[in-house]
């Protein structure tokens, strides 16, 4: 019997946060959906947070992944904006921990390098790429869809592989990755 799973991609970010399913069925992965969360026009940054954290548990509660793989935060040069992409990290984390599935950290240039080969690749040409396997007829405007469409199909590529990313499988194992981020 071909096991089946699906797998809910995220690059979170508190202006956008692009996110993607796709269902595996054996060893085929197959398109489902992929959109995003404009936050654009929201001010408070608390009203952010929260949007990111609903709308995760919507997507899970729709689609009932069995893994999540996030787009994990690149380090730059802006400790504000890397602050803030944490959080939306966090958050999205957060909801899918709270639902006991496990969740799955990706750098971008893994991602880039699973889909095209190239860990330097432009958003542009991940999404051709992501196109032409998943039979997308049309590509969005905005890429930080398929940028959350990109880790789910990292994630399936580096399924039963040993990864250097960190996963956790619930709270408890994020505790105990983490025990030196606990405050006694």
């Amino acid at each position: 019997m071909a096991k089946e799973k699906i797998i809910l991609g995220i690059d979170p970010g508190t202006a956008i946060m692009g996110f993607g399913i796709i269902h595996v069925k054996g060893n085929k992965m197959h398109f489902v959906q992929m959109n995003e969360l404009d936050m654009r026009k929201i001010t408070d940054p608390y009203t952010k947070l929260r949007r990111i954290f609903e709308r995760t548990i919507e997507l899970i509660d729709t689609y009932h992944p069995d893994e999540i793989a996030l787009e994990a935060p690149f380090f730059g040069k802006n400790v504000q904006s890397m602050l803030k992409l944490g959080r939306a990290q966090g958050v999205a984390m957060a909801a899918g921990l709270s639902r006991d599935i496990p969740v799955f950290e990706y750098a971008p240039l893994k991602i880039k390098q699973a889909i095209t080969g190239k860990g330097r690749a432009s958003k542009e040409q991940v999404a051709k790429m992501l196109q032409s396997l998943l039979g997308i007829k049309e590509l969005p405007k905005n890429l930080d869809m398929t940028d959350g469409l990109a880790a789910a199909v990292c994630h399936y590529y580096n399924s039963g592989k040993v990864t250097i990313g960190k996963n956790y499988t619930g709270w408890a194992s994020f505790v105990k990755q983490n025990e030196k981020r606990i405050k006694k």
